[in-house]
């Protein structure tokens, strides 16, 4: 054995390179299948809040007669007719899964009512939610 070569320790240029390159290749297989996933989790909370709300608003139409003028009107008793029930939902309906309000319209042309998420953009748009 000869002495004079020390001996090497750690990697080589090549070899930080290709794991590099396999880390890259990996995560362009594997990223494209969880992008989409939040919107989907987020669309279905927001369904599912509409329906939960939906259910909160029909008791309160067949109870009162009518539809509320908000949706805070489910929560607390207006103390002014013998015929409210009780809180039609647990928690107040703040904001949809992106932060936005949820549009409620009273009494629409069809005769029912109107209750909207916006989706990921600004109202009106195929993405809306709607009941």
């Amino acid at each position: 054995m000869d002495s004079s070569w020390p001996k090497r320790y750690g990697f080589t240029l090549i070899e930080l390179m290709l794991v590099v390159i396999i880390i890259g290749v990996l995560a362009a297989i594997v990223t494209p299948r969880f992008i989409g996933r939040d919107q989907e989790a987020k669309i279905a909370a927001a369904k599912a809040n509409i329906t939960n709300i939906s259910i909160g608003l029909d008791m309160f139409g067949m109870d009162m007669g009518s539809y509320p003028d908000s949706l805070s009107e489910l929560m607390v008793d207006p103390g002014s007719d013998d015929k409210w029930r009780g809180r039609y939902l647990n928690k107040a309906p703040d904001k949809d899964p992106w932060g936005n309000p949820y549009i409620y319209e009273p009494e629409t042309a069809e005769g029912g009512y109107r209750l909207c998420s916006e989706g990921p953009d600004k109202e009106g748009s195929l993405d809306d939610i709607c009941n």
